[in-house]
């Protein structure tokens, strides 16, 4: 029975080309879907590397035994190459004539190299960037099982959580757990709620510091629409507008619609401090104009600081300057599919003093700093952050030009640090004061201390003769305090360019 519906079915197909007077069954498609499917053929792959299994070095290993040669960009492409991603450090892409050879290779049967179109990727790293150890995030569509796993892999930590929203059914819910212990994920939990049914006040969510929103969209800028539509669970009706090479009026209404409710929806989370909006579309129904109809509505309230959209960022080695735009867009070309990436912030306090320990989180998940540990302090119980010094690199690629451009991008008011109490010099002038010096660690090393401005002189006036004796006794007590004194964390405010002054004795705050 199979052969004979197959020879119907080819026996239809070549009427069907009869009648268009075409010469072959792929000039039946429109023109637009033949150019798109062209250009589909030529894009190149793209794949992410699981580092739950394997290391990126590993895995150079690995191609290199197997006959694959590193390259720089995607124009030096020759066969049996590959190179990495500009935006993702974690993004390899291999030219599309190896699709076929590659699923064959152990590393993409072993789940440890994974193919998938590169805007997920950048929405994924996007949302990476603007977590602390420990924030929960919140994936509002379960889209492609792919997306969540990439999101737990560059997270990594066992204190945080990936909710991912509308998995209704018993057998979802297993192929997707399957899915992702195959993968080595274990810090994802599954939402049988819609996003729009969850309650901002959700128990559940309170520790959500983000939410990756990738909505339903016409999906115009995929090379290869069907491939999307079915990877990501998207609406089968788009097809015909697909194959017709744009979406109606009425169906791209009812798409902004959807998004705009959505992310008006994201704005409501109260803990939540940044959404990442993605969609694959080329239209600024679905783009620009959601975003910007959302800020106006003002719907977070007055209680809570306001959104604003902040320029994306993927990793410390990207080099591209679309980066530095509040909208990330790439059209479709020869070399890659179109997306469209916007981020919304809420603003910061102008009076918020941001903690250090807030700083260097952040810079430790941006691979800023060596290490950052957390200890505990005997004397009063209070957690203090203790940075492991490792070896300098070399001038032009070590660590500190980037701690000073990230400490200068957030604009600190206030700095916490561990400090020192030197010695008061043994000065036995008359009329003089001994004093004290202050240091930052040097384990830190962030800020040169010549940047605190040296106090005046100031001579005070000759104490009576009766008194003299009796001021150098308590100067000899307090010298001898300061040198009991047990060396313990102390606040420092970094001073303004003049001394303040109370009554006639400047002070350094």
């Amino acid at each position: 029975w199979f052969c004979s519906f197959r020879t119907k079915l080819a026996a239809a197909l070549a009427r069907c080309r009869i009648r268009r007077d075409a010469l072959s069954i792929e000039y039946v498609l429109p023109e637009t879907v033949r150019k798109q499917e062209q250009r589909a053929s030529a894009l190149p792959l793209c794949a992410w590397i699981n580092t739950f299994k394997i290391s990126l070095q590993d895995v150079i290993q690995d191609l290199k035994k197997k006959g694959f040669t590193r390259v720089e960009t995607v124009s030096d492409f020759d066969r049996y190459t590959y190179c990495t991603d500009q935006h993702c450090h974690d993004v390899l892409l291999f030219p599309s004539s190896l699709k076929e050879e590659l699923l064959k290779l152990d590393l993409f049967a072993d789940c440890k190299l994974l193919l998938q179109d590169k805007s997920r990727s950048l929405a994924v790293h996007s949302g990476r960037a603007l977590l602390s150890p420990g924030d929960d995030t919140i994936v509002a569509h379960v889209g492609s099982h792919l997306t969540v796993a990439h999101l737990s892999v560059l997270t990594n930590d066992s204190t945080a959580t990936v909710f991912v929203c509308g998995v209704r059914s018993l057998a979802k819910i297993g192929e997707l757990r399957d899915s992702f212990s195959l993968m080595g994920c274990q810090n994802i939990e599954l939402l049988h709620e819609d996003f729009t049914e969850l309650e901002p006040t959700d128990p559940r969510l309170q520790k959500a510091k983000v939410i990756l929103l990738l909505p339903q969209c016409s999906g115009l800028g995929i090379g290869s629409p069907i491939d999307f539509i079915v990877e990501e669970h998207g609406d089968a009706g788009l097809l015909r507008d697909l194959f017709q090479g744009s979406v109606s009026e009425d169906k791209l209404r009812v798409l902004a619609e959807r998004q705009l409710a959505e992310l008006m929806h994201a704005m409501k989370f109260n803990k939540v401090e940044a959404i990442v909006y993605c969609t694959c579309s080329v239209y600024p129904e679905e783009n620009e104009l959601v975003v910007e109809k959302a800020l106006e509505s003002g719907v977070e309230g007055s209680k809570v600081q306001p959104y604003r959209l902040i320029p994306p960022v993927f990793s410390t080695c990207s080099s591209t300057k679309a980066s530095s735009e509040m909208f990330f867009k790439v059209e479709p070309s020869e070399i890659s599919s179109g997306c469209f990436l916007a981020i919304l912030a809420r603003e910061k306090k102008s009076s918020e003093n941001v903690s250090v320990k807030d700083i260097l989180a952040r810079a430790a998940a941006k691979e800023l700093l060596d290490g950052v540990v957390e200890e505990k302090s005997k004397e009063e119980g209070k957690k203090q952050l203790k940075i492991q010094q490792r070896p300098q690199k070399t001038a032009g690629g070590g660590r500190e030009p980037k701690i000073a451009e990230f400490l200068h991008r957030h604009a600190v008011p206030t700095v916490k640090a561990e400090v020192s109490l030197s010695k008061a010099g043994n000065r036995q002038q008359d009329g003089k004061r001994t004093s004290g010096s202050v240091q930052l660690t040097k384990s830190l090393n962030l800020i040169s201390a010549t940047a605190l401005p040296a106090a005046p002189k100031h001579r005070p006036r000759a104490p009576p003769a009766g008194t003299a004796r009796q001021g150098e006794t308590r100067a000899r007590k307090a010298r001898a305090e300061r040198e009991r004194l047990v060396l313990k964390p102390v606040e420092i405010v970094l001073p303004p360019p003049y001394p303040i002054l109370q009554g006639n004795k400047p002070r350094i705050p």
